[in-house]
């Protein structure tokens, strides 16, 4: 077994105590709503036309809000590509939300295709 020297002991907590730290603001930043959910939800209601657009505003937002995390997470993968950033933490973190927002938008589409599908095959 080799001796381990205080240069390299001191590197490695130095290594340890930026990891940790990335993964507490990682944790931080989880903890934060990604949007506001409740929004959503609460604009489809009969009363959701007091906010000025009801259920196609906030449909409008949900997209936008998606597409901006799909936006950040290409510029902190690019930026870990270009070696600016070595926070391979924070870069998943922030694809993953992407891929949660994209797949949520994706099953609330699904949903509204099937509805519309079974409105249009209604008989009058």
């Amino acid at each position: 077994m080799s001796a381990i020297s205080p240069a390299t002991l001191l590197q490695m907590r130095s290594a340890i105590l930026q990891q940790n730290s990335a993964l507490q603001k990682a944790a931080a930043d989880a903890a934060q709503p990604i949007g506001n959910i409740a929004g959503i939800g609460g604009a489809g209601g009969v009363g959701g036309a007091n906010n000025g657009g009801g259920f196609a505003s906030a449909l409008d937002g949900a997209l936008k809000q998606v597409n901006g995390m799909q936006a950040n997470a290409d510029s902190v993968t690019s930026s870990y590509e270009r070696g600016e950033t070595t926070d391979i933490a924070a870069v998943m973190l922030a694809r993953e939300k992407a891929s949660v927002g994209f797949q949520a938008t994706l099953q609330v589409r699904n949903k509204l295709l099937s509805a519309y599908k079974d409105i249009m095959s209604m008989p009058v």
